[in-house]
């Protein structure tokens, strides 16, 4: 039957099929691009709790680094206050056990700073990934978003709705890609008012 044949109903019903098509198109192509983006945010997330947990690691080495490096001071300071009264071989050996303390305290705080800067990589790493895990979630945020709505679309066949899920997609794809290849696109704003 020709176009201009057939009845209003007819018409209208070809048009919320056309709709409908469009709209399982959408909702397979956002579903797909969702399932590879989750699998990369997991990925990460993964890597944040890895990383978070090697920098507490490093702290709590340096920490003890530095619980060590306060004895092994205090221990040098009581040899070196000993060594001014004692006599002969005992101030020898009290001079010895200054030095294997100065040795201790060298040893102690250079651990302790290498700890330390290792933590800060780790946290530095964290926070990198944290900000490509936002991106990720702003991604789903707005796919999700959109496909609720697709969903309403088709029911109610209003295409304003389709469109504007469209629009919510389209930022959905960039916040994805922009995660995948690491570009600086973070809406800030909607990150803190979501956290």
């Amino acid at each position: 039957m020709e176009e201009s044949q057939k009845s209003p109903e007819e018409k209208a019903r070809d048009a919320k099929d056309q709709l409908n098509n469009w709209v399982a198109v959408a909702v397979a192509l956002i579903a797909t691009f969702t399932g590879i983006t989750k699998i990369k945010d997991d990925n990460i997330v993964q890597a944040m709790l890895q990383m978070k947990s090697d920098a507490v690691d490093r702290w709590n080495e340096s920490q003890a680094s530095k619980i060590k490096l306060h004895i092994a001071e205090n221990g040098l300071r009581q040899t070196q206050i000993a060594s001014l009264t004692a006599g002969g071989a005992q101030r020898q050996a009290l001079n010895t056990a200054a030095k294997e303390y100065e040795a201790a305290i060298e040893k102690y705080r250079k651990r302790a700073e290498e700890a330390s800067a290792e933590a800060k990589k780790n946290e530095e790493a964290y926070d990198s990934l944290g900000y490509r895990d936002d991106q990720f979630d702003m991604s789903d945020m707005f796919l999700s978003i959109a496909m609720s709505l697709l969903a309403v679309s088709a029911l109610t066949g209003k295409r304003w709705l389709f469109y504007f899920s469209m629009v919510l997609s389209t930022f959905g794809v960039i916040m994805g890609v922009a995660a995948f290849v690491q570009l600086h696109i973070h809406p800030n704003f909607l990150v803190k008012f979501l956290t």
